[in-house]
């Protein structure tokens, strides 16, 4: 493995981010305040420059106050790019605690790989920093508990990337549900489907391309050599860096039902699926069905890349009195029929036998047993500028943000448990309380994993300091 700094140098960074962090600590939330307040703008510094962070870079510059002072990437040619499109001289690093270590960075936006968020947003914390950090929170669940821990500690705002709790049209769904507009939820089902067939292929491995620092790219996630498909975007097909469909598209629609519902966590997971059609050399699975058993409802994600089939709705809540489908652009509200209920039991002969339940014939068929109703004002793009916003206002006033880090573990933790059922071939109970998987320790120890070093002795400085 090459290095890229020498041990003794290791130290010193290690040294100068501990004296960071002590005085991070030193400044309150009323001093940070006023500080804000006589610099008028709050300086920002962008980590990872890929699919989405370039809509974040776009977002957080349209913002009159935000004044973006450097961008880190371990590919040198999208440092490049991200300089071009900021400008204004703003400074670019291959390794990101060079930008940590900005005193006028005050805080930063995380889009870089899964496996690398809670790493990069525990050592911006640390480093007196606020983060905007993507989805999924963690890449395991241990993970989500130690970044809950540092931000505490340092006193700082986390927004979760999850910009839907953002859209006006999901703010009033919620209030209809939690108001009872659909009567009690009783389940949820949730699915992303597509056809993607043959797959992405299998490159051999080989030589990493000169802009890219392959073993930044890969921080503390285990040493492989260079492919393709384990680089950018394809990160997300194997387990050393990403949960797969489940913890990149599965984790925006629970997390629609976990802000929708009240922040439960379930009782039990259990999970199905594999890599069964794709013809590349991805891990995680193409076709997945998951439920999560909470202790009122139940909610199940379906998730094809080999088949679309007839798709249907994308996220669904089912209530007593009719069902609410909700996308980003808008949302229905279906209404039940109000019916006796002996004139749902099934009749194949005319009237049942002498003795069966009998039909009730006085009365109307044209009740409901609520309104329906019908919005289209979603829009993807303005949830992206109002997530940001939000980020920005927390900053100045202290306040949790929409997406806050709670719910981003809640939600993470499904997901992982998800993928945790699938891997050992059984559901998972999970105690609440205690963070952990009930009585199976086989399925309780992919709740962690070892960070390589160099990464291992940053997460113990920081989990320390």
């Amino acid at each position: 493995m090459k290095s890229k700094c020498s041990v003794q140098s290791r130290q010193a960074a290690l040294d100068r981010r501990a004296f960071v962090q002590g005085a991070a600590v030193a400044l309150s939330a009323a001093s940070y305040g006023r500080v804000l307040g006589a610099n008028v703008k709050i300086g920002v510094g962008f980590i990872g420059y890929g699919l989405i962070g370039k809509r974040h870079v776009l977002d957080f510059k349209e913002q009159p106050d935000v004044n973006i002072l450097a961008v880190a990437d371990a590919h040198r040619g999208r440092v490049a790019e991200a300089q071009d499109l900021i400008g204004g001289g703003v400074q670019g690093f291959a390794d990101f605690r060079k930008l940590l270590d900005l005193k006028d960075v005050q805080a930063v936006v995380v889009s870089t790989p899964d496996h690398w968020h809670a790493l990069q947003a525990m050592l911006a914390c640390a480093a007196g920093k606020d983060v905007f950090v993507e989805k999924p929170l963690t890449l395991f669940v241990q993970e989500g508990q130690w970044l809950l821990d540092v931000a505490r500690k340092h006193r700082r705002v986390v927004q979760v990337g999850t910009q839907q709790r953002s859209g006006l049209h999901y703010r009033k769904a919620k209030e209809l549900i939690q108001a009872g507009h659909i009567g009690k939820v009783v389940a949820v089902r949730m699915q992303s489907v597509r056809n993607i067939m043959p797959g992405f292929g299998s490159p051999a491995d080989r030589d990493p391309p000169p802009e890219l620092d392959w073993d930044m790219f890969l921080g503390p996630a285990p040493l492989r050599k260079y492919n393709p498909n384990r680089g950018l975007y394809h990160f997300r097909w194997f387990w050393d860096y990403s949960g797969g469909q489940m913890t990149n598209l599965a984790a925006h629609s629970l997390d629609i039902v976990d802000w929708f519902l009240g922040g439960k966590m379930p009782l039990t997971v259990s999970s199905v699926g594999g890599r069964f059609a794709l013809q590349d050399n991805g891990e995680t699975p193409d076709t997945q069905d998951a439920v999560f058993q909470f202790p009122n409802f139940t909610a199940s994600w379906s998730q094809r890349e080999a088949s679309r089939g007839q798709p249907g709705t994308g996220l669904e809540f089912h209530g007593t009195k009719g069902s609410l489908t909700i996308s980003r652009t808008g949302f229905v509200v279906t209404p039940d029929r109000k019916i006796p209920p002996a004139n749902a039991v099934p009749q194949f002969a005319g009237a049942h036998p002498v003795g069966g339940p009998l039909p009730v014939k006085d009365f109307d068929p044209t009740l409901l047993w609520t309104e329906g109703l019908k919005d289209e004002t979603g829009d993807p793009r303005d949830q992206f500028r109002r997530h940001t916003r939000d980020f920005l206002d927390c900053i100045k006033s202290r306040k949790t943000p929409v997406s806050d880090l709670a719910s981003g573990h809640r939600v993470a933790t499904m997901c992982h448990l998800a993928n945790i059922s699938l891997r050992v071939g059984r559901s998972v109970r999970w105690d609440e309380k205690q963070e952990t998987i009930v009585g199976d320790d086989e399925a309780a120890k992919l709740l962690v994993r070892p960070y390589r070093a160099p990464w291992d002795a940053e997460l113990k400085q920081v989990l320390k300091g």
